[in-house]
């Protein structure tokens, strides 16, 4: 077991699949480099405090969860995280904030996230602070100088979205929501020295643990609940990191463990402090399952398909077709031992209620049941829906978007993209092979 803590280290991708691995291990010094722009981070919080009351990110996948689980963490009521294009969503968020006494942050590796962009656009006309986080070099850092951005943070290259959640990505959020950086990165700097160790190494284990399990048939992961929501934040690091060469862990944030194909593992954060660690032990622990099962941990090569996909139907000009596709019965009726159920939720986040179609699709199908908001999913697990194994059933939940909501400079608007994004992703999974229906969530 030594060898492949000291091989994680060494930065070997022989220990993946010998590809370009070496190149994305930046998240191994995150933290320290982290702790080394505490001062830079705090004296942009404290020069800015006086401005704003509310805070809004701008952003997805990984970009937008770990800011989610630091908020919910924190109990932090001022900062809100859009990372939907509903409408209806939009709107709610625009509703509850001054928008000249709001900073906004607008976050994005590539720089060129759409659903990113549009809401920068958006809200960009309508005044407020803001700020930039992505790397160096792009899109988007070249529109934060053109529109005079209060301040522009970059990302490390080396590290991968949804690895990023100790960088930039998301400890200037954390500095703007008044968390204690200096004691929140030492607890994790706690975490990487024993990252380093071949006896009580806690990521080496929970890695084993994930990777061993999977050998065994128990692929899927029953993420304990905890009040931060950190599975939202794990469902994107195992599903995007494992999902590929019809093969993958499978996350289940709080379902039932009882059942052959499943796993339980712990979230150790008996402290809001202690969230940064177990930010680590899990990226650690992924690194090490990856090697079991013998992926590249590091690349997502099917997200982009349904990037693709959306902008083939924009392009077209036609209106998205959303119409019902088979039914919930007729999905959940092709169950099989193994399988899982997974509820992707086109539909407004701040008024659905997904619980009793969660559990009738448990009660139908007595598989574990996923389920996600679209397009934030598409960021996050939809890597595995359409990379890994053909276990899932997949059950596609539309509503009526409302009113459209226009997009600065696009010829469509917010409610015509989740609507194309919804069916891009139904087809993209048919021609995958997989199991899909679509209904109204007047069906639900």
């Amino acid at each position: 077991m030594s060898e492949i803590i000291e091989r994680i280290w060494a930065r070997d991708p022989a220990l993946w699949t010998g590809a370009d691995e070496g190149k994305w291990l930046g998240w191994l010094d995150a933290p320290a480099r982290s702790q080394e722009d505490i001062d830079l981070l705090l004296q942009f919080a404290d020069s800015v405090a006086d401005r704003f009351d509310a805070v809004v990110l701008l952003g997805m996948g990984g970009s937008s969860l770990a800011p989610e689980v630091l908020r919910l963490t924190f109990g932090v009521e001022n900062f809100h995280v859009l990372d939907t294009t509903h409408p209806k969503a939009i709107r709610a968020v625009q509703s509850q904030i001054d928008v000249e006494r709001t900073l906004f942050i607008s976050a994005s590796k590539s720089g060129s996230t759409l659903e990113t962009r549009s809401h920068t656009d958006y809200f960009r006309e309508q005044g407020g602070i803001w700020v930039a986080i992505t790397d160096p070099g792009s899109s988007l850092e070249r529109y934060a100088a053109e529109h005079e951005f209060a301040a522009t943070f970059s990302g490390e290259p080396s590290i991968g979205g949804r690895y990023s959640a100790l960088s930039p990505f998301g400890m200037v959020p954390a500095a703007l929501m008044g968390v204690d950086l200096a004691r929140l990165l030492e607890r994790t700097s706690e975490m990487v020295e024993a990252c380093h160790f071949a006896e009580g190494n806690p990521g080496l284990e929970l890695g084993l643990s994930l990777g061993n399990g999977w050998r065994d048939g128990r692929d899927k992961i029953l993420i304990n609940p905890n009040p931060g929501g950190f599975g939202l934040w794990a469902e994107q690091l195992l599903a995007e990191s494992t999902g590929k060469h019809g093969k993958g862990l499978i996350p289940c944030p709080g379902e039932n463990v009882d059942g052959p194909d499943r796993q339980r593992q712990e979230v150790r954060v008996a402290d809001p402090y202690e969230l940064g660690q177990e930010f680590f032990r899990w990226e650690f622990a992924t690194a090490v399952a990856g090697s079991i099962l013998g992926i590249n941990p590091f690349d997502q090569p099917d997200v982009q398909a349904a990037k693709d996909k959306t902008n083939e139907i924009l392009a077209s000009g036609s209106e998205p077709d959303v119409s019902p596709v088979s039914s919930a019965d007729e999905l959940f009726a092709q169950a099989n031992p193994g399988d899982y159920v997974c509820i992707q939720a086109f539909v407004d986040p701040t008024h659905a209620r997904l619980e009793g179609l969660v559990d009738r699709a448990r009660e139908a199908t007595g598989c574990v049941v996923t389920h996600g908001f679209g397009p934030r999913y598409l960021h996050s697990t939809g890597q595995l829906h359409k990379g890994g194994p053909n276990t899932g059933l997949y059950l596609q939940v539309v509503d009526d978007t409302g009113d459209e909501l226009a997009i600065p400079n696009q010829p469509f608007g917010f409610g015509k993209l989740i609507r194309a994004q919804a069916a891009g992703d139904l087809e993209l999974l048919k021609e995958r092979g997989r199991r899909v229906a679509r209904i109204h969530i007047e069906e639900a």
